[in-house]
């Protein structure tokens, strides 16, 4: 299965906020962003695998800034490594107020992703080529990451996480 570039999953989604997606504060829903980018991470896992894929996990989730009504928002997803069958997607979301005319930094997270096959069984993923700095810095990040989710969901021993304990010991 020959590899495939990052940059070939780029993903950005648009969505405005209408009044149905705001809590009482007149702020995007937590859980109406998740939603979208939630989509915006499928997206970014389809093109990378060129097939079906399902949510594995959703790593920490921490709201910077809220989105308004009224502003647009903006979700940009790409592939950082690819596993077995599974894949890390980083997702970067920020606003837009057009009235004002400028754009804040709302969150970031990492979802993961399984391709799945007919059967909708785990399948094999194309491996992932890193060209830029910023890529091959967030590939080289995503083996420790996946150690602590895979410790954290209990799937992994922690003196197993030989990628994570090394930041911890000489």
């Amino acid at each position: 299965m020959e590899g495939r570039k990052a940059a070939d999953s780029f993903t950005i989604m648009n969505e405005m906020v209408l009044p149905n997606d705001t809590n009482g504060f007149g702020n995007l829903m937590g859980g109406r962003l998740m939603y979208w980018m939630d989509i915006a991470a499928s997206m970014a896992a389809m093109k990378h695998c060129n097939a079906p894929c399902m949510t594995a996990s959703v790593d920490n989730l921490s709201f910077k800034n809220p989105i308004k009504l009224g502003n647009i928002v903006h979700i940009e997803a790409k592939v950082t490594r690819a596993f077995n069958s599974s894949m890390e997607i980083y997702l970067k979301v920020w606003g837009e107020d057009t009235l004002h005319q400028y754009e804040y930094e709302s969150n970031e997270a990492y979802f993961t992703f399984v391709a799945l096959d007919p059967n909708r069984k785990p399948r094999p993923v194309p491996a992932l080529i890193p060209e830029t700095k910023a890529e091959i810095d967030m590939y080289d990040g995503a083996l420790r990451r996946r150690q602590l989710r895979l410790i954290l969901a209990g799937k992994l021993k922690p003196d197993d996480a030989n990628e994570l304990k090394a930041l911890f010991t000489k």
